[in-house]
């Protein structure tokens, strides 16, 4: 893997140069981030993928996007990301992507099948045993003046301050914020800015939002449907893949205020290694992670809170921003696991008796009510039950479904323990509760897996930050060097989503090759005049 060229000229950064065949790239993170990098460099930079490799920590690419098990262990999802029509980047990649059988293309199959299981619930609050049907937001004017203000109020004056800073405690007990809490897992002490940031990103979902109208989804889990086939594809290609290697630290030379990566750190098995990068040669971060030191339980386990010495995402991120403050600031997102940590859980049925009461209960079938949530809950539970199969190799007997709770250290209404302490049973157990199912629930119990995952950081892009705490793609000064992920600035585009690390692939391979081509612009709903009257009227609760 270590590159012999020995041109001592700096890099000329003319086009056909970054094109040329000699040229190697490095990324580092086996996510989604850089399997799109690795795909936009071939598909749009005319780049060979044998001179691409793609180092990953752990055995599996994928990074967030993951799923794995069976029906006889249990499957296993950390979590499920939101689809809506105006994920411009995710799809443009896409469209070039064929599925795993081949017959058309990843955008295809997404886009037919959300015609044909679109999402309506009729369930997205589920309180004293009962759904609500389309629940109204119950904002003051108060409310909502505070979020028109929100959206048009300048970033750099909302600073480092809270949502909580933004709103009335009343504020956090309507449904408006029931709904949006756990649809895109904001608590009171995140950002104000990420949250305005949301406000107005999604503000054409907002009139059809208590019925979750406009979310959509993959056939199966985002792994089996967008991972498995952009990994085949680029494989096909040529490119490299060298799991269960860590990246430590990445040799930097600077001169007059430029930047070059010199060589890679790693280390394998235990031993310590180097990657050489010559002057035409690039290399890609994804920085920090979602899901870094997860730990997973069992039903009769708990899982266990780690930090970010139990992984190498943040180490090397901070190795890096150590004396360069152009690369960020780590610390913020990664210090305060208190406040970014929750609990989710993957529940695998073996018995059809939880999908035939919840179709009843919730007037859905799987896969097209969305996620269902429990604003009586002192955890804040919500569960998703997606079309069956979930996982391509899933058997027709068995079923799965997804769930977590934003408020872990709180006790359980009929489990009374803290969620970060529970096992899958004793989650399943606060389940049933919310839902009153009493006379099958041994039955349930009795014939379920459920796996609880605690994810330490898996809201720390949420924390509250300021300008700079998340670095440029391309930081000032870098020659060969770009970042990726969900901890770089975007500006306009909301962090948390696939489309935030595909667009900054996109952004990154662009800006390194010095393609003349731009990511397509963010959507802005919040500029349509018909976008912001459906969202008036939502808001004051004035829809039939």
């Amino acid at each position: 893997m270590s590159n012999t060229d020995t041109d001592s000229k700096r890099p000329d950064f003319g086009g056909e140069h970054l094109r040329s065949d000699q040229a190697k790239f490095y990324l580092v993170g086996g996510g989604i981030a850089s399997l799109a990098a690795a795909a936009f460099m071939i598909r749009d930079g005319d780049i060979l993928g044998h001179n691409i490799t793609v180092l990953e920590e752990t055995d599996k690419l994928g990074g967030s996007l993951d799923a794995s098990g069976s029906s006889q262990s249990g499957y296993l999802l950390r979590g499920g990301r939101m689809l809506e029509s105006k994920y411009l980047c995710t799809y443009a990649l896409f469209a070039s992507i064929p599925t795993l059988d081949d017959s058309r293309t990843v955008t295809q199959e997404i886009i037919a099948w959300n015609e044909t299981m679109k999402t309506s619930s009729k369930s997205r609050l589920f309180s004293n045993g009962a759904r609500q049907d389309a629940p109204e937001f119950g904002l003051s004017e108060k409310h909502i003046l505070t979020i028109e203000r929100l959206a048009v109020e300048p970033e750099a004056l909302l600073g480092e301050t809270s949502i909580a800073d933004q709103f009335d405690a009343a504020f956090f007990k309507t449904n408006f914020w029931f709904m949006w809490c756990t649809t895109f897992a904001f608590q009171p002490w995140h950002s104000a800015v990420e949250f305005k940031r949301y406000l107005v990103r999604f503000a054409h979902m907002v009139s059809g939002f208590n019925r979750l109208q406009g979310i959509m989804r993959t056939v199966y889990n985002q792994y089996d449907s967008m991972v498995r086939p952009l990994h085949k594809w680029l494989d096909e290609r040529g490119v490299t893949f060298v799991l269960k290697t860590r990246v430590t630290d990445l040799g930097i030379s600077e001169h007059e205020g430029d930047k070059t990566v010199t060589h890679i750190a790693f280390e394998r098995d235990g031993k310590p290694g180097r990657i050489a990068v010559g002057e035409k040669d690039f290399v890609l971060v994804t920085l920090g992670s979602m899901t870094e030191a997860s730990s997973f339980g069992s039903m009769d386990t708990a899982p266990m809170l780690h930090g970010k010495r139990n992984g190498g995402a943040w180490t090397l991120w901070e190795k890096l921003a150590a004396g360069r403050p152009e690369f960020g600031r780590p610390t913020v997102f990664a210090d305060h696991i208190d406040q970014s940590k929750w609990v989710s859980f993957t529940t695998t049925l073996q018995d059809a008796t939880f999908l035939r009461l919840m179709r009843d209960a919730t007037g859905n079938i799987p896969g097209e009510g969305g996620l269902v949530t429990f604003p009586q809950s002192s955890w804040l539970a919500s569960i998703v039950i997606p079309h069956q199969p979930h996982f391509i190799d899933q058997p027709a007997d068995t079923a799965v479904f997804w769930g977590y709770g934003l408020s872990v250290d709180m006790l359980g209404d009929f489990v009374k323990k803290p969620m970060s302490v529970c096992t899958g049973r004793e989650i399943m157990t606060e389940i049933l509760g919310h839902l009153g199912i009493v006379a099958e629930a041994p039955r349930i119990l009795e014939t379920a897996i459920c796996i609880p995952c605690m994810m330490p950081f898996v809201t720390s892009q949420f924390l509250r930050r300021r300008k700079g705490d998340r670095p440029q793609v391309v930081p000032p000064g870098s020659r060969n060097l770009a970042f990726m992920g969900q901890f770089c600035e975007l500006p306009e585009d909301v962090v948390f989503t696939v489309e935030y690390s595909i667009r900054s692939a996109q952004t990154a391979v662009y800006a390194l090759l010095r393609l003349k081509r731009e990511p397509p612009a963010v959507y802005r709903g919040s500029f349509d005049p018909r976008v912001l009257l459906k969202a008036f009227v939502a808001l004051h609760d004035l829809a039939s």
